[in-house]
């Protein structure tokens, strides 16, 4: 994925929806959002609370409302984005700039303002048992080195990687995703730092 500096460079670099990206943008900017870059995309907050972010994709430009499932969604424009892994984040897509309908957005993110005012949220599932991949267990039991880094990190640490090499559908992607991550692990690294 592409690094951005600015908000201002992810809409300059954008390769689809440009236009349609910096409409959203300035919807979102007449919230009074505070508006920063995460994850290389724009994103807006409500002091430090994640509120919603915009996007654009191959195929769909957007909105994702970190907190969506809590939201009122009268006009059915919600979706979850990755079923089964995302329990609060909502998107709502858009094909063509025709589907910009600015006050319904504006109704929209007022509702999402709400929710975050209200100091709602969904937790996430805590505690639940981390599924190791066989060719991951062998991995680590064949590198003392990566078997006692691993054992030594945060659950959530483990799930993650746990998790990366599972999502995988295929033996030979598995097995390349290993072998990636195997370094991190000996250095301590979680996964996603980079992100946090």
């Amino acid at each position: 994925m592409k690094k951005f500096r600015s908000v201002d460079h992810y809409i300059d670099e954008v390769e689809h929806w440009q236009t349609e990206v910096k409409r959203l943008r300035e919807i979102v900017q007449s919230t009074g959002l505070d508006e920063t870059l995460k994850w290389s995309f724009p994103c807006y907050c409500l002091g430090k609370k994640n509120v919603l972010g915009i996007g654009s994709f191959k195929s769909y430009f957007g909105i994702w409302f970190f907190d969506g499932a809590l939201m009122d969604d009268p006009d059915a424009v919600l979706m979850n984005a990755q079923e089964g892994k995302t329990k609060s984040m909502r998107q709502w897509r858009m094909g063509s700039k025709k589907e910009i309908k600015v006050r319904l957005i504006g109704k929209y993110i007022k509702e999402a303002i709400r929710v975050a005012e209200s100091g709602e949220s969904i937790q996430p599932a805590r505690n639940q048992p981390i599924e190791i991949h066989p060719l991951l267990k062998s991995a680590l039991a064949n590198n003392a080195a990566a078997k006692k880094a691993f054992k030594a990190m945060r659950p959530g640490g483990q799930r993650e990687y746990a998790n990366y090499i599972n999502e995988a559908k295929r033996d030979e992607t598995k097995l390349r995703r290993i072998e990636k991550i195997l370094p991190m692990i000996m250095d301590g690294v979680g996964l996603n730092d980079k992100y946090r």
